[in-house]
């Protein structure tokens, strides 16, 4: 299973994006999708999570300008953000939590994580 991030770039201060991360394979089910950041200089951190069941949480510092999505049709999760601000300048990764059946028909347990994509917000 492959994770590919897309959707990054360079917007202004108060600018929206939407970054997008499709899963591809075979024989796999994503449960659990996130995505996290890495700013210059920071840790990486958690910025928003969605659930199979459709349940989401989000730092506190993107509450209320971030919406995580899926579409399971897809095996897609997307970040939609506005009223980005300087401070989100970061590499955003998405990260898959799934199953998926080895070589030898067995389930295994896996977080995958995507390539990163550079959003740059500029003030």
């Amino acid at each position: 299973v492959q994770l590919q991030a897309s959707g990054g770039g360079l917007v202004q201060a108060g600018g929206s994006l939407r970054l997008s991360c499709a899963a591809s394979g075979s024989r796999f089910r994503i449960n659990a999708w996130e995505w996290y950041r890495q700013g210059p200089g920071k840790q990486r951190e958690l910025v928003a999570t969605i659930t199979s069941g459709g349940s989401t949480n989000y730092a506190d510092s993107v509450k209320g300008r971030f919406t995580i999505s899926r579409d399971n049709a897809k095996d897609t999760v997307y970040l939609q953000m506005t009223t980005l601000e300087p401070e989100d300048t970061a590499v955003y990764y998405c990260a898959a939590d799934l199953h998926y059946y080895n070589a030898a028909d067995e389930i295994v347990a896996e977080r995958k994580w995507g390539q990163g994509t550079l959003v740059t917000v500029s003030s």
